[in-house]
């Protein structure tokens, strides 16, 4: 697979604008004693769409753009999320997944974004990458600055920064940390803005050839904050789950294209049908206990780039997406 230039180097400019508006963007900006940056988007400081906006396309590597516009498909929910890239797998998957497990003490987050692409350790006295997702992708980035997104509703320890900034083989002044709590606006966004994302991931767990993924777009709703975890965790994800749409465009077979179409939609899984919060409280609040192929988009187009044929399959769900949402 041929990957484009340096995520962390494109993003670099995303992170800076994030800066230098931070007042405008309602974000607080902080300094650990290592020089680390933090921008807490959603903490203590209000934080707002638009910085969810920014830290969502932070996510996507600088290689997609996130922009609101407000859509007729789901009735009581238009304001929307549309993502696009050209680069979908790099960008969602070498960038925006989730894929970095981060530990210190009670403290547990995931991190996402550019930094992922960037981090090492060391394995039988070789230096591999810290998520194995990156021998399969054959990419590694290299810069001289890195930002890592973090989806916590508490502040990361300095000694995360420290791991983080070893990771990645940079001075912590070169590193930023982006923390965006699931309750926060920034932080329903920009798990919102995964809508392409996982459909991603779903046809990579579903064994469909990454190099045969040429472009793709999502949409979403942007789902109404919750001050509660796991309401607001289970509104982002049924944001995705019965109103998320994805147009993917792919090389290769028709048969292909249309089998992947088929697998694709959430409703293809065992678990859907309620809301997510409800689903999460009946495992026990045990996140791996839900069907992996349940977090995926509703609706899917599949478009075979060579025959010009497209595949549809799954619908939108408003009556769920109005039980999750609160109507």
């Amino acid at each position: 697979m041929h990957y484009p230039a340096s995520v962390n180097q494109l993003s670099a400019p995303l992170v800076k604008t994030l800066l230098g508006n931070a007042e405008r963007l309602r974000l607080s900006i902080q300094t650990y004693a290592n020089g680390c940056t933090l921008i807490d988007a959603g903490l203590t400081a209000p934080g707002g769409l638009e910085a969810g906006r920014l830290i969502t396309e932070i996510c996507l590597g600088g290689l997609g753009t996130a922009s609101f516009s407000h859509s007729p498909y789901t009735a009581h929910w238009p304001l929307t999320l549309n993502i696009h890239t050209s680069n979908p797998v790099l960008a969602c998957l070498g960038s925006q997944y989730a894929g970095w497990s981060l530990s210190h003490g009670n403290y547990h987050a995931l991190g996402s974004g550019p930094a992922r692409a960037m981090a090492s350790k060391q394995k039988d006295g070789h230096t591999v990458p810290v998520e194995d997702l990156y021998l399969e992708l054959a990419y590694r980035d290299r810069h001289d600055e890195t930002v890592l997104v973090i989806e916590n509703d508490r502040q990361p320890p300095l000694e995360i920064a420290e791991k983080i900034a070893a990771a990645c083989g940079v001075p912590a002044d070169k590193l930023t940390l982006i923390v965006t709590p699931t309750s926060s606006l920034a932080g329903g966004v920009q798990v919102v803005g995964r809508v392409l994302e996982v459909a991603l991931h779903k046809a990579h767990a579903l064994h469909f050839p990454l190099e045969n993924i040429l472009d793709g777009s999502g949409s979403a709703p942007v789902c109404p904050p919750h001050p509660d975890f796991v309401k607001a965790m289970g509104r982002t994800n049924d944001a995705i789950l019965c109103a998320g749409q994805v147009q993917l465009f792919v090389k290769g077979d028709d048969a292909d294209a249309e089998q992947l179409a088929r697998q694709l939609p959430s409703s293809t899984s065992k678990d859907y049908g309620k809301p997510f919060a409800q689903v999460f409280k009946e495992y026990q609040y045990d996140f791996f206990k839900i069907d992996p192929m349940l977090f995926s988009p509703a609706s899917v187009i599949v478009t075979a780039v060579e025959s010009g044929n497209s595949f549809r399959a799954g619908q939108l769900d408003n009556a769920l997406l109005d039980r999750s949402f609160g109507a």
